[in-house]
């Protein structure tokens, strides 16, 4: 069995064929969802499809880096208030994003802190967005970091070195989604230098297909096809990849 660590499987691009597309994530072994939140447009959504299905799908609460701009109290209201409901299995997606636009850096870093600290408060993992801003976030981690804080670096796609700075913080694992597929990512060398001990799986749906359906949108039933390069990547059988990545989700989200 699998679980998919990261998936908006809220968005749009599945309005069509939502329930079809979850029919085949169980399916295909994929039995537990988690929902990252992106801004406060996202959160009826994704309430609604964890409602629905409420022993498969699992909503987090947070602001997305992409959607900090210059004012973000009210916004940050909101996410404390829904938070504090402990309806909500994780705090994210949060982070620093300097790949689109650098002009809100510091908003983006007061906003993340902040994100850090309610998730301490409440003994919530963090669930992080890191693009093009490894330093810059993994900074603000370390400072804030406590025995007791877990998450985890979605979307990881850097270096071994890199991955050695989140595994030492103690309590972070590394999201592998569909670029470990991808020839010229860069993902797969990394892997297999750092192995699958601190790793969960991950689509990023609907985005970031793996291959062979890269360029398409992603689901949740393409997980198995992430696993298998990882454990060829890491010299282990993609049994071994489901009972280490699904053991290690569990254990982060306690759900």
């Amino acid at each position: 069995m699998f679980i998919d660590t990261h998936a908006h499987l809220y968005h749009k691009q599945f309005a069509d064929d939502r329930e079809a597309m979850l029919q085949r994530a169980v399916g295909a072994g994929v039995t537990k969802l988690f929902l990252p939140n992106i801004d406060l447009e996202s959160i009826e959504g994704m309430d609604a499809l964890a409602a629905a299905h409420p022993a498969v799908c699992f909503p987090m609460m947070g602001l997305h880096p992409c959607s900090v701009g210059e004012h973000n109290d009210e916004a940050m209201a909101r996410m404390e208030s829904l938070l504090r409901t402990g309806r909500y299995c994780a705090v994210g997606e949060i982070g620093i994003d300097l790949y689109w636009d650098k002009t809100f850096l510091a908003q983006q870093q007061e906003v993340f802190r902040q994100h850090v600290r309610w998730a301490k408060a409440l003994d919530l993992p963090v669930v992080i967005h890191c693009r093009n801003s490894f330093v810059e976030t993994i900074t603000i981690v370390e400072e804030e970091n406590v025995d007791s804080l877990r998450g985890v670096f979605h979307c990881f796609t850097g270096t071994p070195e890199e991955a050695q700075r989140i595994i030492a913080l103690g309590g972070f694992l590394l999201g592998i989604g569909g670029v470990i597929t991808y020839p010229k990512g860069g993902l797969f060398e990394t892997m297999n230098v750092v192995g699958p001990e601190h790793c969960v799986l991950e689509t990023d749906a609907p985005y970031l297909a793996p291959v062979p359906f890269r360029g398409k949108r992603n689901e949740s039933s393409y997980i198995p096809h992430i696993a298998e390069r990882l454990a060829l990547a890491t010299g282990r059988s993609v049994a071994d990849i489901a009972t280490i990545t699904t053991s290690n989700a569990e254990r982060l989200f306690r759900r």
